[in-house]
């Protein structure tokens, strides 16, 4: 395999990796951008590591020889360790996938490195050094407004008796103008519970504009 041919296969499989996370953007899904390209560019790494090592460590003396069955067992071992920085709140947000996908692609970079694919590894972590500072933002400037919005939890207590359509339009600014920069906001998730004294428990997940700070949420609400 050639350099070229090398390169060719990293920064395509940062191209489908960055494909995969604007679908779950879009859609709003937990694993974003950042966390679907490194996994997408380990993969690969790790995929030509394992290919090219058996033509180089492999010969007539040692037909048997399967120098990358100790660096399958690195990769299955390292992802428990990833799986313990992925927190889940008590608002159902997930945090720490971009982490844990970083954790286990710094075992593909170490099983490159010592494989002797320096060239392979250095070329990897340029792409991941790209893919999780530089390429969201430029999507974000240049890609739908879907991209550029985030969660935020809320609860209201309700007074009793309270019009609580009106409320939730309200929210949602269905009945007035709003600027481009700033956005509608969108409820995504929405449970209600009874209280004492006839109140209830309005619980909702917000989807806002990023530039929209939390403490003009808070206000408007």
């Amino acid at each position: 395999m050639t350099t070229m041919e090398m390169i060719m296969k990293l920064s395509l499989a940062l191209l489908f990796g960055l494909l995969i996370g604007i679908d779950r953007q879009i859609k709003q899904k937990q694993l974003g951008i950042r966390p679907s390209m490194v996994i997408c560019i380990i993969s690969c790494l790790i995929t030509i590591v394992s290919i090219e090592a058996f033509g180089k460590f492999a010969g007539s003396s040692h037909p048997n020889m399967d120098p990358m069955r100790l660096a399958a067992q690195i990769v299955s071992g390292v992802g428990f360790i990833g799986a313990g920085v992925i927190l889940r709140r008590s608002n159902e947000v997930i945090s720490g996938l971009t982490s844990a996908a970083l954790i286990w692609s710094a075992s593909g970079l170490g099983i490159a490195i010592g494989a002797g694919f320096y060239t392979e590894a250095f070329c990897a972590v340029v792409l991941l050094i790209l893919a999780v500072n530089l390429v969201p933002y430029a999507i974000k400037s240049i890609g739908p407004t879907t991209l550029n919005r985030y969660d935020v939890a809320v609860k209201i207590v309700l007074e009793p008796n309270l019009r609580l359509t009106e409320l939730i339009k309200a929210i949602e600014r269905k009945d007035q103008e709003v600027g481009a920069n700033e956005g509608p906001f969108k409820i995504r998730h929405m449970k209600l519970k009874d209280l004492d004294n006839d109140r209830q428990l309005l619980d909702i997940t917000l989807s806002v504009p990023e530039k929209q700070y939390t403490t003009e949420i808070y206000y408007y609400i």
